[in-house]
């Protein structure tokens, strides 16, 4: 292990790095770095450990400064907190769309192949040698969205590790097709489209407006990409996430021929070449065994087709490989991904004996994680302090430090659901 140590006003943040096997179940295949941040507050040296696996995938942990991200001061009150970047982001031998290694010179198989082992099974094992490099015998996961995701398949495979598990929008369907996760988003996609325009219903002629002009190749982002009306749907992701719907609605309000509005589009679009993960194993991270298919494409219901103001979330369209030059390079790699036989994750037996307290946030309108698979998936959990809540999005986490601050309070028996 390698460290270095910073500082910054009231944290100090420990840098460590390790190598790890690209494939655990067999280290011949080559090695990896994966790269953690402790950070600690003051005094804080000999508290527990609280490792945050970040939403995704594709996206690095986030980087610690005095009140960000907002969480992490609640955090530091019990905890040390370790800042995970999980392989293939951040400095965990990242993932570029320039041609950087590790994938150079590799065919479009060999690139699939490296891929396939970027997943949670492998985060997991990663996880592991971090925390036995800390020498820390067990430690508390904070895990959001994806990194519940990641949680419930540390639980299923090494709950002997876990004081605690604290989960956000992240509790995933167990033993469901793919197939029946994207249904029911398209439909919560619905719901959220038309109260949308229940607000600001003067939007939906101008959705329908941009994607007639989309359609006739009239919309481009900064860098010449052409916005088609399938991808403009995708601007839905907002009606997701905190503050989303005012920022879909003042981006509406530009006119589509300003450097203004093709800047704030290009940051709302869910897919680009600064996370290519997200993209290319955004469906994987959502199949627990089987192949994906392109299944957000395939489930899309013929209400929507028929209707271009009803917007999507994160329903992946294949021809976002074909329309964003930075993620073209992954075109024939997404392809060989979408017919890959995935490996389950999650074992509802072993989940069912992981005695370790669990508190997870489920939000009752999310948009990504659907509410009822999510409450299946608690109950198999034998100590699952379940808090269903309508007061946040997905990303409740992100906004303030209440979400942690009411979890912390499940997990240790402060707290009345």
């Amino acid at each position: 292990m390698r460290t270095t140590t910073e500082s910054l006003p009231g944290l100090t943040i420990t840098n460590l790095a390790l190598d790890a096997p690209l494939r655990h179940a067999d280290p011949s295949a080559g090695t990896i770095e994966v790269f953690a941040r402790v950070v600690t507050g003051a005094d804080g040296e000999r508290k527990p450990y609280l490792a945050f696996l970040q939403g995704g995938p594709g996206h690095e942990a986030p980087r610690p400064s005095p009140g960000s991200p907002p969480w992490l001061a609640r955090a530091l009150q019990d905890y040390q907190v370790v800042l995970l970047d999980q392989r293939g982001t951040g400095r965990s031998t990242p993932i570029s769309t320039t041609g950087t290694e590790p994938l150079r010179g590799l065919s479009a198989g060999q690139q699939a192949e490296y891929l396939t082992h970027l997943r949670a099974d492998e985060i997991v094992h990663d996880a592991e040698l971090v925390r036995e490099a800390l020498g820390a015998s067990t430690w508390t996961v904070l895990g959001q969205s994806f990194g519940g995701f990641t949680t419930l398949h540390y639980l299923s495979v090494h709950a002997e590790s876990l004081a605690g598990a604290l989960i956000t929008g992240g509790l995933s369907a167990v033993g469901r097709p793919i197939d029946d996760v994207y249904a029911a988003t398209w439909q919560i996609m619905i719901a959220k489209s038309e109260a949308y325009y229940r607000r600001f219903p003067g939007d939906r002629d101008r959705v329908r407006q941009l994607s007639e002009l989309a359609t006739a190749g009239r919309i481009a982002l900064p860098n010449g990409d052409l916005v088609s009306a399938a991808r403009l749907r995708t601007v839905g992701s907002l009606l997701g996430v905190q503050g989303g719907i005012e920022r879909l609605h003042y981006l509406l309000e530009l006119d589509h021929r300003s450097s203004a509005f093709a800047h704030d589009l290009a940051e709302a679009l869910p897919f680009s070449g600064r996370n290519p993960l997200y993209a290319v194993l955004h469906e994987s991270s959502y199949a627990d065994g089987g192949r994906t298919g392109w299944s957000a494409e395939r489930t899309m219901p013929d209400r929507v087709r028929e209707d271009v103001t009803l917007l999507g979330g994160e329903h992946l369209q294949r021809s976002v490989f074909t329309e964003d030059r930075e993620l073209a390079g992954f075109a024939e790699v997404a392809d060989l991904l979408a017919e890959h036989e995935w490996n389950q994750l999650y074992f509802p037996e072993r989940l069912a004996a992981a005695e370790v307290p669990v508190a997870a946030a489920v939000y009752h309108q999310d948009a990504f994680v659907p509410l009822e698979f999510s409450l299946q998936t608690a109950a198999l959990l034998p100590d699952c302090r379940t808090w269903v809540t309508s007061e946040y999005e997905h990303n409740g986490l992100r906004t303030d430090n209440a979400v942690l601050d009411h979890l912390i309070g499940l997990l240790k028996d402060r707290r009345w659901l």
